[in-house]
């Protein structure tokens, strides 16, 4: 690849995507609105059977409606409940306990139910806690065919030809400022690199958690600086990867 081809795409200086985890009511509350506002877009990973999905499903809809992607991050979002700080996973929902098959069709399950809300077949996966794996045994090649790429949890900024489509690098936010994560934002534009944003509380409602101020002053820098930064859903800078990868 020369300089040209390993650029981001559409002439910007590198690609940024906002992803929100777990369904939460602050998305809807907090981050919709203001990606309404600034006319940017992003990506939702759903887990069906949480709260704020249940409850507030005409509102994920008229999510999907306004170009956001609804992405699948399980039903029950199943995690190896057996690693340290991991204390919050139930049995129920313990990667160690399930099967191949269960994971499978739960994935699956959840994919009918998001096409259901926006139409779509083409969408991206988020692992739960980032587990890959039940057991010793990895679930990834068998969900390849279900996705067009899946978010992992490293915190890099991959230039175009370096995309795992199926780990997907992201940087996940807990309590950063604004300048800290435009300060990534602009590391990604010297390296003509793609940044993957991994948010949950936008204000609140969870742990890992981002002030509402801190999250406004990175989507406003990113709207400001527009011309020089592709601003879009992970589905979308995915597929464009992938078409460019496969040119070369």
């Amino acid at each position: 690849m020369n300089a040209q081809d390993k650029a981001m795409g559409h002439n910007k200086k590198c690609a940024v995507s906002l992803t929100y985890d777990d369904a939460l009511n602050v998305h809807l509350d907090n981050a919709v609105p203001i990606l309404g506002s600034l006319g940017l877009k992003g990506t939702f990973y759903l887990s069906g059977y949480f709260p704020a999905f249940r409850e507030r499903v005409a509102e994920w809809k008229v999510v999907a409606s306004k170009g956001h992607e609804l992405g699948n991050h399980t039903l029950f979002h199943p995690c190896t409940g057996k690693l340290p700080g991991r204390e919050w996973v139930k049995p129920d929902y313990d990667l160690g306990n399930y099967t191949m098959q269960r994971l499978v069709d739960e994935i699956k399950m959840a994919n009918t139910l998001l096409e259901a809300l926006n139409g779509k077949t083409k969408r991206s996966f988020a692992y739960p806690c980032g587990d890959t794996k039940i057991g010793d045994s990895s679930y990834v090649d068998k969900i390849k065919t279900e996705f067009v790429a899946a978010r992992g949890v490293k915190g890099r900024t991959p230039q175009i030809d370096e995309i795992d489509l199926f780990d997907v690098d992201s940087y996940v936010v807990s309590g950063q400022t604004g300048e800290e994560l435009i300060a990534l934002v602009k590391q990604a534009m010297q390296r003509q690199a793609l940044i993957v944003f991994l948010f949950h509380g936008i204000g609140g409602e969870h742990s890992l958690d981002i002030s509402l101020s801190n999250h406004r002053k990175l989507l406003h820098f990113l709207k400001q600086n527009e011309k020089d930064i592709w601003i879009a859903p992970l589905v979308d800078i995915a597929e464009h990867a992938k078409e460019r990868n496969q040119k070369n």
